[in-house]
């Protein structure tokens, strides 16, 4: 994961590692420790995703490092970048950038040369390939073709700001990045205030850039409501690691006074359990006026209220005909 305007770094500092503990469920004594095949056993024509480091060198796996080793070709959404990890593990191999600006043209070609018995890698900046990152064209293509793909996990970034994040860990809904636009932003925000309404409850996390956090949390208060608990987790695993949490208010009015800096996730609350009641209804019509028809505002808010159309629809001409006057 990386925001749109920002390059990954790494710290290089390894935490300590604990002493084996022989009460371990997963080494009970007398059996022999369960282990996964390594990447050196890997077959050939696999494509292999492999999860690296969202901030700490320390965090890489051996069977990544070993699947980075062992690959013909390792696919970089910025070679500069992945660079920095292959050097600090001493490894050697032949990269190339796949990045969403070129995926879909090297595609066939990476198809056939994977055919032809090729074992590939695929990385991005950090983190987990795919979320939010370059390859899922890559991905549905190998497996239409009948190519093998595997992958080593490793570091994410949403699954750790969410356990660190104090709100509840499941259900939870990824929705990678947000609009980079105020209203294409809180139509976003409204499609899924309009799910909570019908029914969704769950996490909602998102990747943000931190030059547009303040103004997405103040969008988010408007739709969602300013009183929602929230989290916003900055520089996971590095030296400045930060999580804050509060409503979205308080943390809107904090990065509004604070410019954040680094990698963040934002992460939102579940709605709370509650009956929707006129103001409810009138909240959600003139979130999705601002940026929808009256048609197309009430059908979206008739299906999350469970409401007739014709009802809500004559509501939203009201409200309409309101913001006219």
């Amino acid at each position: 994961m990386r925001a749109s305007s920002s390059t990954s770094s790494f710290t290089a500092s390894q935490p300590d590692e604990p002493p084996h503990d022989k009460t371990d469920p997963l080494h009970s004594e007398g059996d022999a420790p369960s282990h996964a095949p390594s990447s050196s056993n890997i077959p050939p024509a696999t494509l292999v995703l492999v999860a690296t480091p969202i901030g700490n060198l320390g965090d890489f796996s051996p069977r990544g490092a070993e699947a980075l080793a062992t690959a013909e070709l390792v696919l970089c959404e910025d070679t500069r970048t992945t660079a920095r990890l292959l050097t600090d593990r001493g490894i050697n191999a032949r990269t190339e950038a796949l990045h969403e600006h070129n995926e879909r043209q090297r595609v066939p070609a990476l198809v056939a040369r994977l055919q032809a018995g090729a074992r590939i890698a695929l990385v991005s900046d950090a983190g987990m390939p795919l979320l939010s990152d370059p390859g899922y064209r890559l991905v549905r293509a190998a497996i239409e073709a009948g190519i093998t793909v595997t992958a080593v996990p490793g570091p994410n970034a949403a699954l750790t700001a969410l356990v660190l994040s104090g709100l509840p860990p499941y259900p939870f809904l990824f929705v990678g990045f947000p609009p980079p636009r105020s209203a294409a932003r809180r139509e976003a925000f409204a499609r899924l205030h309009a799910a909570e309404r019908a029914g969704l409850g769950a996490t909602l996390i998102w990747h943000e850039a931190p030059h547009r956090l303040a103004e997405t949390l103040h969008d988010m208060a408007a739709v969602f409501g300013p009183d929602r608990p929230a989290a916003v987790a900055r520089e996971l695993t590095k030296r400045f690691e930060e999580i804050r949490r509060g409503t979205v208010s308080e943390l809107a009015d904090f990065y509004t006074q604070t410019a954040p800096r680094g990698e963040i996730t934002l992460l939102l609350g579940p709605a709370p359990e509650e009956s929707a009641s006129a103001d409810d209804l009138d909240t959600t019509l003139t979130t999705l006026l601002a940026t929808h028809s009256v048609k197309d505002a009430a059908a979206l808010a008739a299906a999350a209220a469970g409401l007739p159309k014709r009802v809500v629809y004559a509501r939203a001409l009201e409200l309409a005909s309101q913001k006219k006057d």
